[in-house]
């Protein structure tokens, strides 16, 4: 059986995956959850506390959900749940396709092609909203994997309330395609930068999913 299905297999036995980097705003939510639940079943002031609590754990969980996928074929498939916020042609002849990721969207990325991670830069920056044109200063992390195509940009673009993006590898790595390789807390962007030469097979509007979802076209 191939590796993604029986991840698959094992992931529909034992639920959906929580997103690694999660901790340290799952942990306090849950622990609230649980202690202001315990303290209800004693006093009315706390039962009252416990609902909002616990919606909010139940956000958090929902939020930082990691899903395994079926991977699709294809040269360049989409590092990142979302929609596609602008396709843009580059200076030097590669097209940058910009995904904006919702509060909603799964927000853990995924290597676009097969490869070698040959650098993981963090940009300090601002923090406006991701869906923002002054977004282009935000804080990031510039991803270039080497790859069949040539050397690939991918940029991981923190929002206004995504304050941190927690990379998974280090440069160096040999990546499969579609791998799991960072996540962004809260809304954010990601924009992948194609070849020249490359045609782009999605279009602006057009939803997306991180492993599934093919960006060029033969």
């Amino acid at each position: 059986m191939p590796h993604s299905q029986t991840s698959a297999a094992r992931d529909s036995r034992l639920g959906v995956r929580l997103a690694r980097g999660a901790s340290p705003w799952l942990l306090p939510t849950v622990a609230t959850a649980a202690f202001s639940l315990t303290r209800a079943r004693k006093s009315g002031r706390w039962a009252a506390a416990a609902v909002p609590a616990t919606a909010l754990a139940a956000g958090m969980l929902w939020f930082f959900r990691d899903p395994e996928r079926e991977i699709a074929q294809g040269r360049v498939i989409s590092p990142a749940d979302g929609v596609v916020q602008s396709i843009m042609p580059w200076k030097d002849g590669r097209t940058r396709v910009a995904i904006f990721m919702s509060p909603l969207n799964v927000h853990v990325n995924r290597a676009p092609l097969a490869g070698t991670v040959t650098s993981v830069e963090h940009v300090p920056g601002g923090f406006v909203p991701a869906f923002n044109k002054e977004s282009e200063n935000n804080e990031r992390v510039v991803w270039h994997f080497d790859t069949e195509l040539g050397d690939i940009e991918m940029v991981q673009i923190a929002g206004a309330v995504a304050r941190r993006i927690v990379p998974y590898l280090p440069a160096g790595t040999k990546v499969e395609q579609g791998e799991r390789i960072g996540l962004i807390r809260f809304g954010s962007r990601v924009d992948i930068y194609l070849p020249e030469g490359v045609e782009v097979a999605v279009e602006v509007g057009q939803a997306t999913t991180a492993g599934v979802t093919r960006i060029d076209r033969d």
